[in-house]
């Protein structure tokens, strides 16, 4: 009887095993781009795991990752050409970033998930661990938490807490502010008030996180981070959002130091059937610091890997967006234009106008592509910029 339980378990484990993943291939060329802040080649990157049950009502989860430069790695053959690497030094590139197991009912109301894990929302402005879509700065390594999150959910709310620890130095950039496996804490409440309104609300804590300055001083806050709300209201013809965060940082929870950062997103979009008019107008503060991911533009926001609210430091952003999405049947059409200022309109806007495009094979595999030129302000040429830009990417995804 004692030698046969771990073969019944082992059985059951294997019959609910889900492989999961995705590979992203993108392609980028940009033009007279001295300041090199763009990449110009064809970065991969490859997520692969499985989904399966241990026992009733626990799950695990491993998701492996590897990202590469097409053309880097490589051995010259007996004909004078590359033929790649031996196994040793690719596996050297792949990295862990899902090891979690999630616990179902917990005390009847419950969902716990414990490890390494994903976070946020791939669109969330200010709070996202996880892998980036069609950026073509960069391999787009997906970051990753090593955390516990509770989270409870019916019909009119969702309530989530989270605790861990970063998994590298991940402080936004530009912001001065670093991290070493720093500790964090957080909570989000969702609200469905109604069919059509939404609300958010949430905070985070990163604690023992450490402020460089110009002239390299240093101040650690034992506390600092960000918290905010979002409301959303979309009825059938319409969508319209509002999102307001602020920093925090000092000796104690929610502590706001002088000129503390802030900002402030609207989104606005009308649902025409096959075509959707969109806006959006973004206003920041006092260089206000997030984990997001909103990336406006394959240019401008995109090489800013997320970190858009900073873009001129205490100065603060103002941005406009105005643009328009044509469907029909597989193809996505997107046509957007940005304008980019520090909030005291000191300078001269950098424009940008893209035009990109979807195609979805199938529910598995989408094609994409978009050209964008940016005609630089005064402000960015003198960040080194350099003359405008063109750039033209092209890609593949494929989830499974």
């Amino acid at each position: 009887m004692t030698m046969a339980w771990p073969v019944t378990a082992s059985a059951d484990v294997l019959k609910n095993v889900d492989l999961k993943g995705e590979v992203q291939v993108i392609g980028s060329d940009v033009r007279t781009n001295e300041a090199k802040m763009f990449n110009s080649g064809t970065n991969v990157r490859v997520l692969a795991g499985a989904s399966f049950d241990l026992v009733e009502d626990v799950r695990a989860n491993l998701l492996f990752q590897y990202g590469n430069m097409w053309g880097n790695a490589g051995t010259v053959n007996d004909r004078g050409g590359t033929s790649g690497s031996n196994l040793d030094s690719y596996w050297k590139d792949v990295n862990l970033v899902e090891a979690n197991v999630v616990l179902s009912n917990l005390f009847c109301c419950l969902e716990a998930t414990v490890g390494r894990q994903f976070y946020g929302d791939e669109n969330s402005a200010v709070m996202y661990f996880g892998p980036t879509h069609y950026n073509a700065e960069g391999v787009n390594l997906a970051n990753a938490v090593d955390a516990v999150k509770l989270a409870y959910s019916d019909d009119f709310k969702t309530f989530t807490l989270i605790a861990g620890k970063l998994v590298t130095d991940m402080a936004p950039a530009g912001t001065g502010l670093t991290t070493d496996s720093a500790a964090f804490y957080g909570a989000d409440l969702k609200l469905n008030l109604t069919d059509t309104l939404t609300a958010q609300i949430y905070g985070y804590d990163f604690r023992n996180m450490v402020e460089y300055d110009d002239n390299g001083v240093t101040k650690e806050y034992e506390n600092a981070g960000f918290y905010g709300a979002k409301v959303t209201f979309a009825p059938e013809a319409f969508t319209l959002s509002g999102e307001y965060a602020r920093n925090f940082g000092g000796d104690r929870l929610v502590k706001e130091p002088k000129d503390a950062g802030y900002m402030a997103k609207f989104d606005a979009a009308i649902n025409l059937d096959a075509f959707t008019p969109r806006a959006a107008f973004v206003y920041s503060a006092n260089d206000f610091w997030s984990f997001g991911n909103y990336r406006p533009g394959i240019m401008f926001g995109d090489v800013l890997h997320g970190d858009v609210f900073g873009a001129y430091g205490d100065a603060g952003l103002r941005l406009f967006n105005v643009g328009i999405d044509y469907k029909v049947e597989k193809w996505t059409f997107a046509l957007d234009g940005f304008s980019f200022q520090d909030r005291y309109a000191h300078h001269a806007a950098t424009l940008e106008a893209d035009l990109t495009a979807k195609y979805a094979h199938n529910e598995y595999v989408e094609l994409f592509a978009g050209v964008g030129y940016a005609k630089y302000g005064t402000e960015d040429k003198a960040d080194g910029s350099g003359k405008d830009n063109t750039k033209g990417q092209i890609g593949m995804l494929v989830k499974f």
